[in-house]
Order: C-alpha cells, then sequence, then structure tokens
C-alpha cells in the first residue's frame, strides 16, 4: 500500500480504483485479474449459483485467471483460482465480476 509523503494516511491506486470492472466470463484467456464482486441474482437459481461459486472460492480480491474455452462456441471455460481449476459455464462466469490487473481506465 503506498503512502502520502507524510507517511501518515494510505494513498489510493488510482488506476486500480478506477478500472472497470467485467464479467470473468469477458475475460481474456491468461489475463490475470482479481474476482471484485458477486453480481446480485436475480432468481433463485441465480442465488444458488452464487453461493456455490462463494463456497468453492469466488470471493472479492482473490486473484484468478482463464485458462481455457470449450469448443465450438467457448462454453464452458476453465477458470483458475488459487491452486484450484473449475469448469464454468458462461453464464456462471458473467455473475463474478473481476478487474484486470494492470488495467487503467
Amino acid at each position: 500500500m503506498k503512502l502520502h509523503q507524510e507517511g501518515s494516511a494510505p494513498a489510493l491506486d488510482r488506476a486500480a480504483a478506477w478500472a472497470p470492472a467485467i464479467g470473468l466470463d469477458t475475460l481474456p484467456r491468461h489475463q490475470p485479474a482479481t474476482v471484485s464482486a458477486l453480481r446480485p441474482a436475480r432468481s433463485t437459481a441465480e442465488k444458488d449459483v452464487v453461493l456455490r461459486l462463494m463456497e468453492i472460492g469466488f470471493l472479492p480480491g482473490e486473484p484468478v485467471r482463464v485458462v481455457a474455452a470449450g469448443f465450438p462456441g467457448g462454453d464452458p471455460i476453465a477458470v483458475r483460482i488459487g491452486q484450484a481449476t473449475f469448469a464454468l459455464r458462461r453464464h456462471e462466469a458473467a455473475l463474478i465480476e473481476v478487474q484486470v490487473e494492470g488495467a487503467t481506465a
């Protein structure tokens, strides 16, 4: 964390703070990113999916990357989070918002 010159208060990394969040389903393969949020569920079925994603480790602050996509159509996608790799359908991955590492607005 960066500090002001006085060393008393932390300074925000403005690039990271203003980088737009994107859905994990749109993240390019092998692009490092960080989970920023899980989108609110619009139905009971989506709520169950969001809870399952949280249980397996898709939590804000976790590093994530897409390692492969299915053929044809790119569904499912293989996603690496921590030391685990999961296959997610694109509509499941769309519920996960990420910030691309090194992105600027």
